[in-house]
C-alpha cells in the first residue's frame, strides 16, 4: 500500500469519513443498550465474531482466500490488538460508568495520541499548531471532566479507560503507517477481525461467562448485530478505504467527527 499525502484530502475521502462518522458514532448507542445486559468482554467477542462471520465469506467471493505471508499478518496482527482488541474492551467498559456522548468526545482525542505518538518516534516533527491542538484537546478534555482529574470515582475511571482506548488507536495509526503497505483494505479488515475474534473469545471464556448472550433481550441482539454489521464490518471496509487513500494518520480525523 503506498504512502498517500498526509496535506491534502480528496473530497471522495471526507465523503466517507463523514458516512464512517455516522456509522461510528451509531456503537456508542449500541453498546449503549447492549451493557444492560452484557459485560463488557462479552459485548467485544459477539461483536467482533458476528463482523468476521460477516466479512469472511464476502472476501473469499470478491477476492478469494486471505493474504498467506507473514508481513501482512504481522500488520493485521498488530492492527487486531491496537485497533480492535484494547480499544473496544476499554471504551465498552468506560461505557459502564459515563454516558455514551461523553464517551465518544473523549474518543475524539485520537488524533491528539496519533500526532504525539508519530512525533515522538521522529516520523513527524511537533510543530506548534499540532502542539497547540494536543493541549487544546487535554484541555477540552478537563473542562469536561470538571473538579479534580485525578479524585476518585466510577466517572475519572471511566473517562480514563475512554483515553486509553484513545491513546490505543493513536498507536494503531503508527503502526499502520509502518506495517501497511500491499494488503487490500478488505483483506486487512476481515484478517483484523478474525484475529481480534479469536483473542476476544479467549479473553471471554477464560474471564467471563459468554452464556449471558443466551438470555439477552431481542434489543440486545438487535444493538449486537448493528454493532457488528454495520458499525464494525461496513465500518471498518471504509476505514481501510481512507487509509488507502489518504493514509492512516488522516483516518483518525473520524473521531473528531463522531461527537457531532
Amino acid at each position: 500500500m503506498s504512502s498517500p499525502s498526509h496535506h491534502h484530502i480528496p473530497l471522495s475521502v471526507w465523503g466517507m469519513l463523514l458516512l464512517l462518522s455516522v456509522i461510528w458514532g451509531g456503537s456508542y448507542l449500541f453498546v449503549g443498550i447492549a451493557v444492560k445486559d452484557l459485560s463488557p468482554l462479552v459485548i467485544v467477542m459477539a461483536r467482533v465474531v458476528l463482523a468476521a462471520a460477516a466479512l469472511l465469506p464476502l472476501h473469499l467471493l470478491l477476492i478469494g482466500p486471505l493474504p498467506r505471508d507473514r508481513e501482512a499478518w504481522t500488520a493485521i496482527i498488530g492492527l487486531s490488538i491496537l485497533n480492535n482488541v484494547i480499544p473496544f474492551t476499554l471504551i465498552v467498559t468506560g461505557q459502564t460508568m459515563i454516558a455514551s456522548g461523553l464517551a465518544s468526545v473523549i474518543n475524539a482525542t485520537s488524533p491528539l495520541f496519533g500526532v504525539a505518538i508519530i512525533a515522538m518516534v521522529g516520523l513527524e516533527p511537533l510543530i506548534l499548531r499540532k502542539t497547540i491542538g494536543i493541549l487544546i484537546g487535554i484541555l477540552g478534555v478537563a473542562i469536561l471532566k470538571g473538579g479534580t482529574m485525578f479524585e476518585q470515582g466510577s466517572q475519572t475511571l471511566g473517562i480514563l479507560l475512554c483515553l486509553g482506548a484513545a491513546a490505543s488507536y493513536g498507536f494503531g495509526s503508527l503502526w499502520a503507517r509502518m506495517k501497511l503497505k500491499n494488503t487490500p483494505p478488505l483483506s486487512m479488515a476481515t484478517g483484523q477481525l478474525l484475529c481480534s475474534s479469536l483473542i476476544m473469545t479467549v479473553l471471554a471464556f477464560s474471564f467471563d461467562n459468554p452464556s449471558q448472550l443466551i438470555d439477552a433481550s431481542k434489543e440486545s441482539w438487535i444493538a449486537l448485530l448493528a454493532l457488528a454489521l454495520l458499525s464494525t464490518s461496513f465500518a471498518y471496509i471504509l476505514f481501510f478505504r481512507v487509509v488507502a487513500q489518504s493514509g492512516p494518520a488522516n483516518v483518525l480525523l473520524v473521531t473528531m467527527l463522531i461527537p457531532v
